[in-house]
């Protein structure tokens, strides 16, 4: 039977996506290479062919991911893409061109990574809210100036994504990195009105995003990426503080919540399973009152047609399907039954679909099951 609940459109302000799939950020290292050898690059358009095949594919929001928006950040590995410099600019054009082209809503996701980082080529220092190890080199503390030099470059880099032509702008808050080192107690042990309290903590990623939000339009949704738990018994983020961190952001500006869990730290103890953080999406949405992406090993139709069915979350980030099949939403529409001929499939994908429908007509005819 058709699952209608996962093609049905998603109003985003003045937006609207045109069914509740996303593919999700995720690290290809598909940027285009510095004319410097080592130093950071752009992302551009190898990246954009590979995010265009995925909303050629039929995804309704494709989210471009990481840009990373400063040089404390940017070389964590082998050219990581950059935002905070005007020149990414040009190559953002190259990315949002083909996923409009296709019909989709493009997004970027903006990153610093803090404590999980190295400095062994940058020479430069690791950034984290504390001196707490998360990685595999010790981090500085940030000191009150580089707090706003980042927020500057958090804002700068927002600024380039608006001429680069994202429709949507997600900040990373999630995984161990910087801002959910500032949000969670265990990395955060600041005595400053940066630390001590959730509101204190909440500070640093709130003044990220007011100057975000202070250069991005009105008309263009905003997402924030959180992770809802640490995964430890105690002294971590739990499901009430993601619900306050979630109400923060929302009473700030932001649209959507993209709800996934954990950190990096080898400490955290994850509880994996099929669809495992779709709870922490479920309650955001239903206590803090904001649309939210549920994400976690959500792979099949039916996971997805039910979570939107259930009113458990909005929006469903798929990654690793998109990995395995940039045509997986297409896919979705044809075993559901829906016309084939109304459905724009590529080549060579066109011969799979065909022999689907032929094994779905003879299912359909007690011809034996698919």
């Amino acid at each position: 039977m058709p699952f209608p609940h996962l093609f049905s459109p998603l109003r985003l302000g003045p937006l609207e996506a045109r069914n509740r799939i996303v593919c999700g950020a995720h690290f290809t290292m598909f940027t285009e290479p510095s004319d410097t050898w080592g130093e950071p690059g752009f992302f551009g358009e190898r990246y954009g062919r590979y995010l265009g095949e995925r909303a050629r594919g039929g995804a309704g929001v494709v989210i471009a991911g990481q840009a990373q928006v400063h040089p404390t950040t940017a070389y964590q590995m082998m050219n990581n893409a950059i935002a905070w410099d005007e020149r990414a600019v040009a190559h953002f054009r190259r990315v949002t061109a083909p996923i409009h082209q296709h019909g989709a809503l493009a997004f970027l996701q903006l990153a610093h990574n803090g404590g999980v980082n190295t400095g062994r080529w940058s020479k430069l220092p690791v950034w984290a809210p504390s001196e707490v190890a998360n990685h595999l080199e010790p981090p500085k503390a940030l000191e009150r100036h580089e707090i706003r030099e980042l927020v500057e470059h958090f804002a700068l880099s927002a600024r380039n994504a608006v001429a680069g032509g994202f429709d949507g702008i997600e900040l990373h808050g999630a995984h161990g990195y910087l801002i959910h080192e500032f949000l969670s107690p265990r990395s955060n042990r600041r005595t400053d009105d940066y630390g001590g309290s959730l509101e204190n903590r909440l500070r640093f990623p709130l003044e990220i995003f007011a100057a975000m939000r202070a250069l991005w339009p009105e008309d263009r949704p905003m997402s924030v990426r959180i992770s809802a738990t640490d995964w430890v018994a105690d002294g971590g983020i739990d499901g009430a503080d993601a619900v306050a961190i979630a109400q923060a952001f929302k009473a700030a500006g932001a649209d959507i919540i993209n709800v996934s869990a954990g950190q990096t730290s080898l400490s955290a103890r994850p509880v994996y399973g099929r669809m495992f953080q779709t709870p922490f999406a479920d309650r955001i949405r239903n206590e803090a009152g904001i649309a939210t992406m549920a994400v976690g090993n959500i792979t099949e139709i039916d996971h997805v047609n039910s979570i939107i069915a259930a009113g458990r979350a909005d929006l469903c980030c798929l990654a690793r399907p998109h990995l395995s099949d940039p045509y997986w939403t297409l896919r979705a529409a044809a075993l559901q039954g829906y016309d084939g001929d109304a459905i724009a499939w590529p080549p060579p994908y066109r011969a799979g679909q065909q022999q689907l429908e032929r094994l779905v007509r003879r299912a359909a005819d007690g011809g034996g099951a698919i």
